[in-house]
């Protein structure tokens, strides 16, 4: 069975907290609720999340300051943040999100279809990313323990399964390269913190993949046979 990904809401308004999870629903993932900065920040000590969806305006700690801390931990950095705002003061305002670590900050009223749909987007990114990470451990166990009991069988199994990595990483570069080519054409800020934050799992991917190097395997999908020296 497969793991569900969790969204963390965060709002000081109940009736937003409500609508939010309203219009998440259909996605069938796990919605964490918190009505401050701080009770997101406590959250964030103890589970993982796939994205953030976080409200600009909030007594105490607002938005921006929740998402300077969430990107000054090691451990959530990398976590997208979608800023949700019932203001709006022009450019400036915007830029200030980005500038914290958003990669979309969207205007309320929104679109709950739009909304819908980004948060899919990082969603599925992330159960990717943990299957990946998943298989690149089993794989690499099984190279550490010589995959036993499967003999040559064991070795075209690490084989395959290592290429079927490689195909996926290669999946995800075609993205950020599609990305790329977006941003050449237009200065859209949420393209840009959306390429950026692609780039940093690209790069936790590759460096999966290349970890299993030392232990006779290639990001060709080939395991290396040692030859006499």
């Amino acid at each position: 069975m497969v793991q569900k990904a969790k969204i963390l809401l965060v709002d000081d308004r109940p009736e937003n907290l409500l609508a939010l999870e309203a219009i998440l629903s259909a996605l069938d993932q796990t919605l964490v609720r918190a009505s401050s900065g701080e009770e997101a920040l406590k959250a964030l000590l103890t589970d993982d999340f796939a994205v953030i969806l976080l409200d600009v305006q909030m007594p105490g700690m607002d938005g921006f300051e929740t998402a300077a801390h969430i990107k000054r931990r090691e451990r959530t950095r990398d976590i997208p943040i979608i800023f949700l705002t019932a203001i709006n003061h022009g450019p400036h305002h915007t830029f200030r999100g980005y500038a914290a670590g958003a990669v979309d900050y969207i205007s309320k009223p929104f679109d709950p279809w739009v909304l819908r749909a980004k948060v899919s987007v990082f969603v599925d990114l992330y159960m990717k990313n943990c299957q990946l990470r998943e298989q690149a451990a089993l794989l690499r166990l099984q190279l550490e323990q010589g995959a036993p009991g499967g003999g040559s069988n064991g070795s075209r199994e690490s084989a395959g399964l290592l290429a079927e990595l490689s195909a996926r990483l290669a999946a995800v570069e075609e993205q950020a390269e599609a990305l790329s080519k977006q941003l050449d054409e237009s200065a859209d800020a949420a393209a840009v913190a959306t390429a950026a934050h692609l780039e940093r799992k690209l790069t936790g991917l590759r460096r999966a993949l290349d970890a299993l190097e030392p232990h006779g395997a290639g990001r060709d999908g080939i395991v290396k046979q040692q030859g006499p020296e």
